[in-house]
C-alpha cells in the first residue's frame, strides 16, 4: 500500500492501485486498521500521512489506544494537525493526556494557538468532571445576528455534528439556544433573538460526569451548555462524546472494584501494572490476616471438631456472595441516582429481609447436605444457624459500605470490595465457629 511497494508497475497501474487502497481504507476501516497494526510504527505513520483527513480519522477510531498513542507523535506535522483538529475536542484532550510531556507539547505547538489554549484548559480540570468533556468549539452568535449568519458558519464547520447554535451577549454570557432545524425553516433575515429559546438546564465544568448524564437523560437533551460561575459560556457537552466516556468509565469501575488502577490497560507495561496493583494486594493481605485472626480465636474448637474446618469455606463463600450481590445493586443505585445516602435505612432493611429469607432457604439446603455427609444433627443445626446470621450480616454490609464511602466523599467502586470481603469473611467465620463453640455439646 506504500509507494515503495508499487515499483515495477506502470504509472496507470500505480494510480489504480492507489485508488483501490484508499477505497479499502475508507470503506473498511476496521479491517484496514487490523492489517496496518502488523506494520512497523514508522511505516504506518508514513502511510497514514498520505491519506485524506476523512480516511485518517475513520481509521484512527479503530486503532487500540496503545497503538494510537505511539503512532500520533510519529505522524508528520500536517497529518497530525489535521487529525487532532478533526477529533472531537474531549477525545483530543484525553488522547493528549496519555502522551509524554514532550509529545504532548509538540502536538499542542502544532495546533492553532487559540485551540491549543482551549485544550490546555480542558486538561487542567479534575478527572471525571464536565470540564474534561466540554467542546469549546461551539458556534457563538450575538442576538442581532441573522439565521443566514448562523447557517454560513454551520457550512464552514460541516465536518462537525453540530445541532445547536448558542446566542451570547457581548460578555459571552449565554442568552439562549437555537436548534439548527429552526434555522433551516425560518426566513434568512430573521434574527437569533426571535428564534432562541432559554436553556432548559445548565452545568458547571466541575460537576461530575454522573450529574451530566443525569441532566442529559432527565431533560432528554443531546447538547448540554457548560457555563462558569459568572454565566459565561465555556462550551457544550455532546451526547455521543459523553456516552463513549461513560462506557469507558463503567469498564474502569469494574477494574477499580478489584483493586486495579483505572489507568491500566491490557497492554500496559508490567512495571506500571505492578506499581498500581501491589498496594491494593498488600492491603488485601492485611485484611486477610484480620479474618484469619478470627479463626485463630477458635483454634481449640476446630481441633476438637475437625469437620468445622471442612465446612468453614462454605459459610464464608455464601456470605461473600450475598454481600457482593447487595454491594452491586447498591453501587448501581448510587451511580444512577436511584438512591442517595439519605435512603440508607430503607436499603438496609431491604437487604436484611432478603438476607433472612435467602439465609433460611440456603440454611435448609445446607443442613440437609451436611446431615447426609456427617449424620450429625448438631453440626447441621450449627451450620444452618450460622448461614442465616452470616448472610444477613453480609447483606447489611453490602448495602452500608458503599453508602458510607459515598458519604465520606470516596468512590464506592474503588475500595468497597476489599472492605466488604473482610467483613463477610469475619461474619462467616465468627458466626459458624461461635455457634459451634456455644453448641459444642451437640457436636
Amino acid at each position: 500500500m506504500t509507494s515503495a511497494s508499487l515499483s515495477g508497475v506502470s504509472n496507470d497501474d500505480s494510480i489504480a492501485i492507489n485508488r483501490l487502497s484508499q477505497q479499502f481504507l475508507l470503506e473498511y476501516p476496521k479491517e484496514a486498521a487490523n492489517v496496518l497494526e502488523a506494520y512497523p510504527l514508522e511505516e504506518m505513520a508514513s502511510l497514514l500521512a498520505e491519506q485524506p483527513t476523512t480516511t485518517l480519522i475513520r481509521l484512527w477510531n479503530f486503532f487500540p489506544p496503545h497503538i494510537a498513542d505511539q503512532l500520533l507523535p510519529l505522524l508528520e506535522n500536517r497529518a497530525q494537525k489535521n487529525l487532532l483538529l478533526a477529533m472531537d475536542t474531549p477525545d483530543c484532550a484525553q488522547t493528549l493526556n496519555r502522551l509524554s510531556k514532550e509529545d504532548k507539547k509538540r502536538c499542542l505547538d502544532n495546533l492553532p494557538e487559540d485551540y491549543a489554549n482551549d485544550l490546555q484548559k480542558l486538561l487542567e480540570y479534575p478527572e471525571r468532571t464536565a470540564g474534561q468533556m466540554l467542546d469549546p468549539r461551539v458556534i457563538r452568535l450575538l442576538p442581532d445576528n441573522t439565521a443566514d449568519d448562523a447557517l454560513r458558519l454551520l457550512r464552514q464547520k460541516k465536518h462537525k455534528p453540530i445541532r445547536k447554535v448558542f446566542m451570547v451577549d457581548a460578555d459571552q454570557q449565554l442568552q439562549g439556544i437555537v436548534d439548527i432545524t429552526a434555522l433551516a425553516l425560518c426566513e434568512g433575515d430573521e434574527k437569533l433573538q426571535q428564534l432562541a429559546l432559554p436553556p432548559r438546564t445548565l452545568i458547571s465544568p466541575f460537576d461530575s460526569l454522573d450529574e451530566v448524564a443525569d441532566k442529559l437523560t432527565q431533560f432528554n437533551l443531546d447538547t448540554l451548555p457548560v457555563i462558569d460561575i459568572n454565566g459565561k459560556l465555556l462550551g457544550a457537552i455532546q451526547h455521543p462524546s459523553l456516552l463513549r466516556t461513560l462506557q469507558d468509565n463503567s469498564l474502569t469501575d469494574i477494574q477499580a472494584m478489584v483493586g486495579v488502577s483505572r489507568e491500566e490497560r491490557a497492554l500496559s507495561k508490567a512495571f506500571f501494572a505492578i506499581k498500581k496493583r501491589l498496594p491494593w494486594m498488600e492491603i488485601n493481605l492485611v485484611t486477610a490476616f484480620v479474618a484469619a485472626s478470627v479463626v485463630a480465636l477458635f483454634e481449640d474448637t476446630i481441633a476438637r471438631f475437625t469437620a468445622l474446618a471442612v465446612l468453614l469455606p462454605v459459610v464464608a463463600g455464601q456470605s461473600g456472595n450475598a454481600g457482593a450481590q447487595a454491594q452491586a445493586v447498591t453501587i448501581r443505585g448510587l451511580a444512577l441516582k436511584e438512591i442517595t445516602v439519605r435512603n440508607w435505612l430503607r436499603v438496609l432493611f431491604k437487604e436484611i429481609n432478603i438476607g433472612v429469607v435467602n439465609g433460611i432457604a440456603i440454611a435448609l439446603t445446607t443442613a440437609i447436605g451436611v446431615y447426609i455427609w456427617s449424620a450429625s444433627f448438631g453440626l447441621s443445626l450449627v451450620i444452618a444457624i450460622a448461614m442465616v446470621i452470616s448472610m444477613v450480616m453480609a447483606g447489611m454490609a453490602g448495602a452500608v459500605v458503599p453508602i458510607v464511602l459515598t458519604k465520606l466523599g470516596q468512590d464506592p467502586a474503588q475500595s468497597s470490595s476489599i472492605i466488604l470481603t473482610t467483613i463477610t469473611d469475619i461474619a462467616g467465620f465468627m458466626s459458624f465457629l461461635g455457634i459451634a463453640t456455644l453448641l459444642s455439646a451437640l457436636l
